[in-house]
This record gives C-alpha cells, structure tokens and sequence, in this order.
C-alpha cells in the first residue's frame, strides 16, 4: 500500500456508513484549513459539505492533502454513493474539472509537485479488511503539477449530482464554492548597507506573495496578493492571516509595534501580534478580519488583489526583544537619535513580565553594551516598575566603535536563562579628506561584495543611496556621456577588499567609485 494515498481522518466502523469527526466551528469560509457549509435540505434531511486540509506527511514528502466529505448534519455519518462534480484551481492556475463517484461520500486529494508539462489527474482505490466486507472503498486522487505541495489558497466549485444511491439524479444539484488554504512560506534576501544580508520569511496562509520589497531608508514591506474583491469572496473569507519572519540582527524591525496598509488603507493595529519567543528571529503576525476587508472594499471595490504596505508604526526609536526563557520583554530606546562615536550617549529601558501584560518589574539585570566580544560599556542594578520612570546608562561612545553594537541584558531576575541582545548601530563617520567622508561600516560592506556575498547590482545600488542622501560623500565626479557599461572592472573590487581591510586609503578606494561613476556604471 502507497502510505502517500492514506487519507486523513477516517474512522472506519462495521457499519453501513462511516462515522466522520466533525467539528463545528463559528466561520465559514476562505482563508482556513478547514471549512464547514451550513446545512441544506436534501431529500427532507439536513446535509453539509466538509473541506479539509492537512500536510500529507505520512512518507514524510510536503505533499498537501484536501479531503471532502458529504455528511448528514444531526447524525455526522458519510452519506452514501456521492457523485461529485469537482472544479479545482490554485490560486490563478486551473487544475481540473471532473466527475467522481464515492461509494463513501468522501473525495481525498492529495497535491503532489512533479515537473510535469500538464496538469496530471490521476484516480486510484484504497481498500481495506473493513471496506471488502462493506463492498466501500476510499477514493484517492493524486493530483501532480509543478509547485502543487507548496501551499496557496485551493478553491473547489463542488456540485453534488447524486447521494443515497447513484441512480438518485439531482433534479438541481446541491453546489458549494470552497476555498481551502495552505500556509506558503517564500524567501526574500535584503542586503541591507548596515546590518549586511538579511533573510525575511513572508508566510501567508490565503495566497502566493508576490513582487517583495524593503526600502531601506523608510524601513517598509511591501509585497502584493490576488484577492478577488467581491461581496460573495468577502462573506465567505473569516481571515486573512500573513506571517513575517524577521531575524533578531535585523535590528532596523526589532520595533515594538507595526502598521499594516492594504490598497493604502491603515488597518486597526490590533490585528498585529508580535511573537518574539524565537532563539532566532521574531514573527510578527498580521490577521485581517472581515470587518477590516469590508472596510478596504467600501473605500475601492475596483481592485483584484491586496498590496499591502508594512512599516514600524510611528517614529519613536523604540526596540524590543523576549529574553531566550520567555519570561521578560526588554524595551529599549536612545538619545540622541543618530549615535556618534566620541560622544555623550543615553540609553533608557523596561524590563517587562510577559505573564503580567508586559508591566515593568523590580528586577536585578546585568547590562553590558558589547562590540565583536568586546566590552564597551557595563553596569548592574535592580530595574524599575514604574510606568513613568524608566531605566537608563550613561556613557560616553568610545572613539574606535562604529558599526552595530549590542546591548545586552543578562541574569534578569538573577536567571542565567532570562538574557536577551538588540544590535543598535553607530554612525560614526570616518576622517574627512578634503571632500571624502565614509560610514565606517560600509568596509563591511565592500568587504562582502569582495567576497561575492553581496552582487553587484546591490552594492552599486547602496553606493548610490548613500551618496544621494548624503550619508557619504566623494568629491564632484562627472560623468561620460553615452549608454554606459554594467561591467565592473575586476581591480576596483580588489580596492574595496584591500580598503576594507585597512591596506588602502580613503582615496584610492574612492578614485575606484569615481571611475565607476565617469563610466556610467553608477548614477549620480
């Protein structure tokens, strides 16, 4: 027996019928696992559909399985010879359209990925002791394609054409419109100019994400998703559930709340949760209920997706982290704003109880501020439960530390367990030659593009960005007419590893940008 075709939740009984497990819940609709209709008559009883779904992981593949189920309402029992139409698509890609009998009143699909050419619909029996003595079997369809185990949102237009009894024609078929989801998570790499490459993990639980990106200097997402717009979709959907995953060195989003916008309407904020009890990253979960969807629909019902717009919710420069026991949340802020080594520095923060709502508590901490193991800064003490008053140290930023930092919190509550890190940058500029002034981190970055780590087009595009906004700067540069050229000379990536490792100056790695610049490699 293929351990790829057992089906999902069947309890198989020495009955006539089949005793399915039924759980009612209070939402119908697209955007879940699992969907269960309001009863209809037929032949006088009270009947529902039942979609399901479930990771197949019984030959331990990611392939997804869907089962439905045909099911008298006061009894819970399968009804018998079903005759299901079934028209099935994954998001925008159609899948199939076909007819399928079921001595049991149960369909099992399972979504297999194959890189095959078309679409592959492929009907197979299951049987057992119970069902040769039943004269049942369990129907299984393997549905193969390229991405089909991936996830996404499944939608079946199901009609029922006979049940009790296959020569039991419908005079008007019983029809129900599902949409099953299936969480899919998709990569996104931001080389960011300060904290270097970041992976953010978008999971979404209606449909596949597209056209991902973070805008380095607003600290925004933004990726967009088909949504059909339609008062029909909207009554049927109960959620729409999206997922970041942030890694904890990303420490632009360690923010302690975020703003969705969806076709640029703010959502309430209370639809984001923050879940930072991750070793190593922090998720933040976005659940759009209907009231929120009604309202994006009554501002424009012309649009066929959701663009959604992701972004720390205020200006305050606020940071957060869950120490690695789950017992406390550190908040953490600064004056002023824009770090600089050789210079007086205020950092405030709360020690919060998560078990008490997040409200400060009286606990020893040991803080240390710390740089590549190196101590920068330490003190210990017994934290503050007021609201008004908050925690701080004073020191004053040594002259040789630039780049990201780390606070540290450790032994909070005299725990070993209960510590914590935020990496903070400082933005320490380099000696000014003439009309040269560098951000020392951007030797890290010369330094992974030296090392392939980061493409060319990235890097290019971060010298670009930073020159413009006068983070950096070189002297004047004109620049050739003509098309220009994307080929990079091999020697100027030589200078950023050589400058980035201290060999070079100021000025010779900059004559490497000025060359790329007269070249129209970049634009100014």
């Amino acid at each position: 027996m293929d351990l790829r075709k057992k089906p999902l939740h069947l309890l198989i009984l020495l009955s006539v019928s089949i005793l399915l497990p039924l759980t009612i819940v209070n939402a119908y609709g697209h955007g879940v696992g699992s969907e269960i209709f309001p009863p209809v008559d037929l032949y006088g009883k009270q009947v529902s559909l039942e979609v399901s779904s479930s990771p197949n992981n019984t030959d331990k593949s990611d392939d997804q399985q869907i089962s439905i189920s045909l099911i008298d309402f006061d009894s819970k029992i399968t009804l018998r010879d079903v005759t299901f139409l079934i028209k099935s698509s994954r998001g925008e890609q159609f899948l199939f359209e076909k007819e399928f009998q079921s001595d049991n009143g149960i369909m099992i699909f399972n979504f297999i990925s194959e890189n095959t050419e078309t679409i592959q619909v492929q009907e197979e029996n299951e049987e057992n002791f119970f069902d040769s003595l039943l004269g049942l079997d369990n129907r299984i369809v393997n549905v193969k394609g390229p991405k089909l185990s991936e996830g996404g949102l499944y939608k079946f237009d199901i009609s029922i054409i006979t049940a009790d009894g296959y020569s039991k024609k419908l005079d008007v078929p019983l029809t129900f419109n599902a949409g099953i989801s299936i969480a899919q998570t998709s990569k996104h790499e931001v080389n960011h100019p300060i904290f270097g490459p970041q992976i953010i993990h978008v999971v979404t639980y209606y449909d596949e994400i597209k056209n991902f990106q973070y805008d380095v200097k607003s600290k925004e997402i933004t990726f967009s998703m088909p949504f059909e717009w339609s008062v029909n979709n909207i009554n049927q959907t109960s959620v729409i559930h999206e997922e970041l995953v942030i890694p904890k060195t990303f420490g632009d989003l360690l923010v302690s709340e975020f703003s969705m916008y969806v076709n640029g309407i703010k959502l309430s904020d209370d639809i984001v949760t923050i879940d930072d009890f991750f070793s190593d990253g922090r998720v933040v979960h976005f659940i759009i209920n209907k009231k929120e969807l009604w309202n994006i629909y009554n501002h424009d019902p012309s649009q066929n997706r959701m663009n959604f717009l992701i972004k720390p919710n205020s200006d305050d420069i606020q940071l957060s982290s869950v120490t690695e026991n789950g017992q406390f949340r550190v908040i953490v802020s600064w004056e002023p704003q824009n770090l600089q080594s050789n210079s007086k520095a205020t950092i405030y923060f709360d020690v919060t109880d998560i078990f008490l709502k997040n409200r400060p508590v009286s606990v020893n901490y040991d803080f240390s501020i710390t740089q590549n193991d190196k101590i920068i800064f330490k003190q210990s003490g017994l934290s503050s439960d007021s609201k008004e008053k908050h925690n701080l140290a004073e020191f004053t930023i040594p002259d040789d530390v630039t780049g990201i930092v780390y606070l540290n919190f450790q032994n909070l509550g005299d725990n070993n367990l209960a510590k914590t890190s935020i990496p903070i940058i400082i933005n320490h500029i380099t000696r000014e030659n003439n009309d040269i002034s560098i951000p020392e981190w951007v030797r890290n970055n010369a330094s992974w593009w030296s090392d392939g780590q980061v493409d060319d087009t990235s890097f290019v595009q971060g010298i670009q960005y930073l020159i413009k906004e006068k983070i950096m700067k070189i002297p004047p540069t004109s620049q050739s007419t003509g098309t220009g050229s994307n080929q990079i000379p091999s020697w100027i990536k030589n200078n950023a590893k050589w400058w980035s490792n201290g060999q070079i100056d100021d000025e010779t790695f900059v004559q490497g940008l000025q060359y790329l610049i007269q070249n129209r490699i970049l634009h100014i």
